[in-house]
């Protein structure tokens, strides 16, 4: 979930590198994303099921990535989903919520080209090729 385009494409091209980026939804903001994860709205038919690891940024329009981390978090049905905050922020106090909430980590966006497609491509690497997903999410084959 992420608003900025210049941030969309590089985390997609970093995930594509190792062909993560197969089933990659982009939401641009809160309520999107929430919509999303919940099959409402405009994704009413989406198939069923939950995402392997959401990557969530903070500052976004509508609905901040806190606010969705807390709503995500207190859901019997999406609480185990690993969430990934991606984000500029280097506020100790978006830090100490986030895992305060439940995050599953907290990566702050390098300034950097090159060491924010290495720590994305990384992250993919991780959450979608090593870990094991909790039971209700949908690993790609």
């Amino acid at each position: 979930m992420e608003d900025d385009l210049k941030d969309i494409e590089l985390t997609l091209n970093a995930l594509g590198e190792y062909n993560l980026a197969n089933e990659i939804m982009v939401v641009r903001d809160g309520v999107e994303a929430l919509d999303y994860l919940y099959r409402r709205e405009e994704f009413a038919l989406r198939p069923e099921g939950n995402p392997v690891v959401i990557l969530l940024d903070l500052k976004m329009p509508r609905l901040d990535g806190i606010q969705v981390l807390r709503q995500l978090k207190s859901d019997e049905q999406m609480r185990f989903v690993p969430v990934v905050i991606l984000t500029s922020s280097r506020e100790s106090s978006d830090l100490e919520e986030a895992y305060r909430l439940g995050v599953n980590a907290y990566v702050v966006k390098p300034v950097r080209f090159t060491e924010f497609f290495e720590a994305v491509k990384a992250l993919g690497v991780f959450w979608a090729l090593i870990n094991e997903p909790p039971p209700g999410c949908v690993k790609s084959q």
